[in-house]
């Protein structure tokens, strides 16, 4: 017990007090028209003040719950078909499909945002050549555009993650009660409505609990197509917006608050969602 606990508080708690305590100071300069040396003093809310006043850092979480509203739905619905089509009875090359499936989830974040850069550029783009072939006239990073080209890279790298979690939970539940089932005559649109449904829940849960997490913490995407579009400032995301403020605005106290802010909106975010399905759970009994 005593090695785990010395991990978690080197790696885990040491950072966050860190970045509270960073977010609690600024830097001064001492001496006549401020020339003198630099030095931290305590600033108490200050920089929370700052970053809640900042229009750009506040846009950026609503851009970021929007894309959270559309594309955690949409991802767990795909993965959730796509579990249940490779663990119904009528399944062929289950384990082909699977991998391929899973396979995007082991691209790095960077690297998949390059890959799909070179599919939405319209220069470079076969799909923007192939929609302008039939005429329509696409530009998936424009400002209307790319947020969703964001959560299109998003899906193709979580989507078979999730469909994974969700197969492990289908494979935990005995088999005879899918025999069982099938005994009484349950068809198989039936078995997956009514018997393996609901057995994902707790799965769906905390897999919708980790979409939450990572769409809040929503940085890589954005950072590598930024130079490909006017359309993403470095405001974009509340993690665009803190890592701007940090090593381009070099302001390290502002970006701590910041942080700090997007922990605890991810923290109420989950335990929100966790206590509204633990509520839905309770309802059903």
């Amino acid at each position: 017990m005593l090695p785990f606990l010395a991990v978690f508080a080197l790696c885990y708690l040491a950072p966050v007090c860190y970045a509270v305590w960073t977010s609690l100071r600024r830097t001064t300069r001492t001496g006549p028209l401020g020339l003198g040396t630099e030095r931290e003093v305590f600033a108490g809310l200050a920089n929370y003040a700052q970053a809640l006043a900042d229009d750009r850092f506040l846009a950026g979480f609503g851009r970021v719950l929007l894309f959270g509203a559309v594309q955690i739905p949409l991802m767990t619905v795909l993965a959730t078909a796509l579990a249940l089509l490779l663990e119904s009875a009528a399944a062929r090359w289950v384990s082909f499909f699977r991998g391929a499936f899973f396979l995007p989830y082991g691209v790095p974040g960077v690297i998949a945002s390059i890959l799909w850069g070179f599919l939405y550029v319209p220069g470079l783009s076969p799909l923007v050549r192939i929609a302008q072939g039939v005429g329509w006239d696409v530009d998936f990073l424009s400002r209307g555009s790319v947020l969703w080209s964001l959560a299109n890279i998003v899906t193709w790298q979580f989507t078979g993650y999730t469909m994974l979690v969700l197969i492990a939970q289908l494979k935990s539940v005995p088999g005879e009660l899918y025999e069982a089932a099938r005994i009484d005559g349950a068809s198989g649109w039936q078995v997956a409505r009514h018997l393996k449904l609901p057995l994902l829940r707790p799965a769906l849960v905390l897999t919708t609990v980790f979409s939450i997490i990572g769409t809040l913490q929503l940085f890589a995407e954005p950072m590598v197509l930024r130079p490909l579009t006017s359309s993403i400032d470095s405001g974009y995301t509340p993690n665009l917006h803190a890592y701007s403020e940090a090593f381009v605005g070099g302001n390290q106290h502002r970006a701590a608050a910041e942080a700090v802010l997007l922990a605890l909106v991810a923290c109420a975010a989950s335990f929100g969602f966790l206590r509204a399905a633990g509520g839905r759970g309770k309802d059903r009994r």
